[in-house]
């Protein structure tokens, strides 16, 4: 059995996870932080809360005739974090993601809020190097120097994570809000594509190819018709199926890495964030990972 250098809490397991951590080639962590959210918390809970409706899925997934039972991997349960302390909790999270990589396996995180993806991008960037590429899809720029008065948050996640990856490297799908500044950053440095998603991933789909991938996946990219149960919901979104269709078109990348964030039950409709939450992860476990 697989001894952590961190602690973890037990919970229910995702659906289809093995149990020898050894014999996995993706792990799965839930991080219950949501310490910087600006508007409605809650995402704590939201990795608990998509495992058990994962249960309510199937196996099997009739888009790409495979099976969750065909992909070995493992769900350690939940970081043990300090409540409240940001630096502190962004520390653990960096160390568990730094074993996990150096362990060869592909992470997969459940958030919590979005805060949570820099410390696990400083540590893919540490393996895989300027060549990694960056894919973020979100409403939201997250590209602010600082949010009132606070060094980190999840309103600057992509920009603490250009501290790393080079901005050109980072590519943003689905935006629809922000502040000017970030807008003008982002058509300075990187490549942000406005309201939509999939056609612009197309768009880049075969410079991407052959590069190690990051993926880090804010729910709020959707219309919250689709997805209410989240912090920050802002109208005018994408589809479940056209994210659905993003994470089987990226099956042809090189994706070493990746996280969904900002699911918060307690603002949530039956469930149903949650219950597609969970199928995006079954479809990018059984697509790209």
């Amino acid at each position: 059995m697989k001894k952590f250098s961190f602690d973890l809490m037990s919970s229910n397991k995702f659906l289809g996870s093995i149990d020898d951590y050894d014999k996995a080639n993706i792990v799965l962590m839930g991080i219950p932080f949501d310490y910087t959210v600006s508007f409605k918390p809650g995402s704590r809970f939201g990795a608990q809360r998509i495992r058990e409706m994962s249960y309510g899925l199937e196996e099997y997934s009739v888009y790409l005739d495979r099976y969750l039972h065909d992909k070995k991997y493992y769900d350690c349960g939940d970081l043990v974090l300090p409540f409240g302390n940001v630096k502190k909790g962004i520390d653990i999270i960096r160390n568990a993601a730094k074993e996990v990589f150096n362990d060869g396996k592909k992470p997969l995180f459940i958030g919590g809020e979005h805060l949570i993806s820099v410390p696990i991008i400083e540590e893919a960037y540490n393996k895989y190097g300027d060549e990694m590429a960056v894919l973020h899809f979100d409403a939201h720029t997250d590209l602010r120097e600082e949010f009132f008065g606070e060094e980190y948050s999840h309103a600057n996640v992509l920009r603490l994570a250009a501290r790393y990856v080079k901005p050109t490297n980072i590519y943003h799908f689905g935006i629809r809000s922000g502040i000017r500044e970030e807008f003008q950053y982002a058509k300075e440095y990187g490549h942000m594509f406005l309201f939509d998603v999939l056609d612009p991933l197309k768009s880049v789909l075969n410079d991407l190819k052959n590069r190690p991938i990051y993926v880090t996946l804010d729910i709020d990219v959707i219309d919250p018709a689709f997805a209410p149960g989240t912090g920050t919901p802002e109208p005018g979104g994408i589809s479940s199926r056209e994210m659905l269709d993003a994470i089987h078109l990226m099956k042809e990348l090189n994706v070493i890495g990746f996280d969904l964030v900002e699911v918060s039950p307690i603002n949530d409709c039956s469930d149903i964030t949650s219950m597609l939450a969970a199928k995006l992860i079954r479809e990018a476990i059984l697509s790209f990972m």
